[in-house]
């Protein structure tokens, strides 16, 4: 083929869209041009293997679904080295070292604008896809379950849609899942908490549904779910979590119960977060188990009664906030945390209290905890819990993505997204 020919195609081929979008060119047929082009490209191009070749194909059509692209992190995604383009990671594949694969994909903080496409499913031994602080749209293409070898997925703080993503349940290597700060809502299904993931955050959606007993079953060592629509009670169950639990955040969800004293059983919970929730009854002697808690927040429930001692001696807490509740005394060793705040209880001579009748009239009513009917706490048959996962996130890093995959490949160092700013 002639250099000359080889120029003259998409030459034509811009003629021929620009004369037919006056005539109105639907979207199918500006598809089945760049299709035809790219077929035309391929059959130029010469690839290592047959991986990297359909590796193109997959980051072509992602280079063609995206509308904006502020930064021009794709700008170099041209011609058939995938393993050149900027924020592509290649290495060799885990099952022949002689093969050479697309492993990565890191687009974090790119501010891009558009969607996944489903050719995305050809990148078959991809390990992770960071795809955080961008506006991708819609939601994740059926076929992503193709990726198999898939053990990080981070697309929080975007502009994703409407159900939960079944796909991602599909995923068999996946260990990390991020789709904070999205717009999905609905249901989350229970089988989420039945895979062998380490890290679980879907916080910050607009997910409803009541949270399953078998959230107990996940092996997590963070799990955040924070600032939802949930309602129902605080499960007991979580407790059959506590060989692999480090941090969990549920607060801001609606729960509506009195907390489960089995969640004393958390032996390893480094940091607790159920504030904001409509939590009711004693705190009494619930949290004196949690050996390892460093930060414990109650705050803006209903919560009454007295903190006890055994809670502010607890040996490596340094921030207990439960203010915005009802308690009515507290022991002076809470004064005496790194942080703590009390305020907006029902605490005689201390600071910034309620007054004397709201007090009086929220600590009239009788808490039945009964009334609630929560399921009651069952340990997993034959008392085993599942083996820890390979690696946890510590508390500094438990808003950090993990770290990256046994691979040989260069990985960006990057936080995860922080909230979207108010308007």
């Amino acid at each position: 083929m002639s250099k000359f020919s080889f120029l003259l195609f998409p030459i034509l081929l811009l003629a021929f869209v620009s004369s037919s979008v006056g005539n109105g060119i639907t979207n199918v047929e500006s598809s089945k041009i760049r299709q035809a082009h790219q077929r035309r490209l391929l059959s130029d191009y010469q690839f290592p293997n047959s991986h990297l070749k359909d590796a193109y194909v997959a980051l072509q059509a992602l280079k063609h679904a995206i509308l904006s692209d502020p930064y021009n992190l794709t700008a170099n995604w041209v011609g058939p080295d995938v393993c050149n383009y900027t924020r592509v990671f290649c290495a060799k594949a885990p099952y022949d070292n002689n093969l050479t694969v697309v492993a990565g994909i890191d687009l974090n903080r790119g501010d891009i604008g558009g969607y996944l496409p489903e050719e995305l499913s050809l990148l078959v031994d991809l390990v992770f896809f960071h795809g955080n602080s961008n506006r991708f749209c819609c939601t994740l293409p059926p076929k992503f379950d193709q990726l198999k070898l898939l053990r990080e997925i981070d697309l929080s703080n975007n502009k994703l849609s409407g159900k939960f993503p079944e796909v991602l349940l599909r995923l068999p290597s996946l260990k990390y899942l991020d789709i904070r700060y999205n717009e999905f809502e609905g249901f989350v299904p229970k089988e989420l908490f039945d895979l062998p993931l380490d890290a679980i955050f879907i916080n910050h959606n607009r997910f409803q549904f009541e949270i399953p007993d078998n959230i107990g079953n996940s092996p997590v060592s963070v799990i955040v779910l924070a600032n939802n629509k949930f309602s129902g009670c605080l499960p007991a169950g979580i407790a059959n979590m506590s060989r692999t639990l480090r941090q969990i955040i549920l607060k801001n969800n609606g729960l509506d119960s009195c907390i489960p004293p089995e969640l004393g059983l958390l032996k390893n919970l480094t940091v607790l977060d159920i504030s904001n929730n409509n939590l009711k009854g004693p705190l009494s002697d619930v949290f004196s188990g949690l050996e390892k808690i460093e930060q414990l927040n109650v705050a803006h429930n209903s919560l009454q009664g007295n903190i006890t001692e055994s809670i502010c001696h607890l040996p490596h807490l340094k921030n207990f906030t439960y203010s915005y509740n009802f308690f009515t005394s507290e022991p002076p060793a809470c004064l005496h945390l790194n942080a703590y705040s009390d305020r907006r209880n029902c605490i005689p001579g201390r600071p910034a209290q309620r007054g004397k009748k709201q007090c009086a009239s929220a600590l009239a009513a009788n808490v039945n905890c009964d009334s609630f009917m929560c399921k009651k706490f069952k340990p997993p048959c034959g008392s085993s819990s599942p083996p820890p996962p390979t690696s946890e996130v510590s508390p500094e890093d438990r808003y950090l993505s993990p770290p990256p995959p046994p691979l040989v490949i260069p990985v960006w160092n990057y936080a995860s997204p922080p909230p979207p700013s108010k308007n």
